[in-house]
């Protein structure tokens, strides 16, 4: 039973990962919904590791492209004149925050934030803040014109995901927006971006994953993880397509609505707000 309920929470994530609904949120509340065990913070954080590794395998020229004229940089002066060295820095510095604050509130991030409540404002508080930066945001500005300073802003609202229900992807492209990047551009920085944090956070978490109070254990976990390497796949695929014709405005009435469900689910005693121990 717990290899099924992983290969459908697999399929889950790969579908919400990458689009900005919030992927740690829909872990959360469909296990309840279905009268499912919490699979856990561990278990969230190692299943994302396969939709990663898709960013990774659909990005992986600019991945290399970035990460070698990198590398050229740190030993040649010419070789800084690159544009995809300063990338590479953008990165960086633009992973930094989230990993400080993950580390530092990872108490919290594994007990108090996941709580449905919480998840609940996040989904209908971020789901209207995208929709104000679709509504104001010029859209207009490609990748290329990113400076330091807007690469340290799309860090630290990368680092609001700490908090389930706020969205990675959706916080980073919320920023972009409202900056002014094209919305293919802020899609694609911010899959780049979440590279470093998300494979980082679901190393880290392996460890709690063997006998973990919370988690499905190993085997249904590794099948999981597959599975939302699949999906993550084709999701990306599909997005990156999307978001050079239409608006964010679907996502933005998803959240708001789903927010208002979970909190009506809530009200009446369907679901526990306090998901994990």
């Amino acid at each position: 039973m717990d290899l099924l309920r992983s290969i459908v929470l697999g399929i889950i994530q790969g579908l919400t990962e990458f689009l900005p609904i919030s992927s740690s949120a829909h872990l959360a509340i469909f296990p309840q919904l279905f009268g499912w065990e919490d699979p856990g913070a561990a278990y969230t954080a190692v299943v994302q590791i396969g939709t990663e590794v898709a960013v990774v395998l659909y990005f992986w020229r600019d991945i290399w492209t970035i990460a070698s004229a990198w590398l050229r940089g740190l030993v040649s002066r010419k070789a800084r004149q690159d544009p995809n060295w300063m990338m590479g820095w953008f990165i960086i510095i633009g992973s930094t925050p989230i990993v400080v604050f993950g580390l530092l509130l990872e108490d919290l991030i594994d007990r108090d934030f996941r709580n449905l409540w919480v998840m609940a404002v996040m989904l209908i508080g971020l789901g209207l803040l995208l929709g104000l930066a679709e509504k104001v945001g010029r859209k207009s500005t490609p990748i290329e014109s990113l400076t330091m300073g807007h690469a340290i802003l799309f860090g630290l609202a990368q680092s609001c995901a700490i908090v389930p229900g706020v969205s990675r992807s959706g916080a980073t492209i919320t920023m972009g927006l409202l900056l002014g990047y094209e919305r293919q551009a802020a899609t694609r920085y911010a899959f780049l971006l979440a590279i470093p944090a998300v494979l980082g956070a679901g190393i880290y978490k392996l460890k709690d994953i063997p006998g973990g109070e919370n988690a499905y254990g190993t085997f249904p976990t590794i099948v999981g993880t597959l599975v939302s390497f699949a999906v993550g796949m084709a999701v990306i695929h599909w997005l990156l397509k999307y978001v050079s014709t239409h608006s964010y405005a679907p996502f933005v009435i998803y959240r708001v609505v789903l927010g208002l469900l979970v909190i009506g689910l809530l009200v009446f005693g369907i679901l526990d707000p306090q998901i994990a121990a």
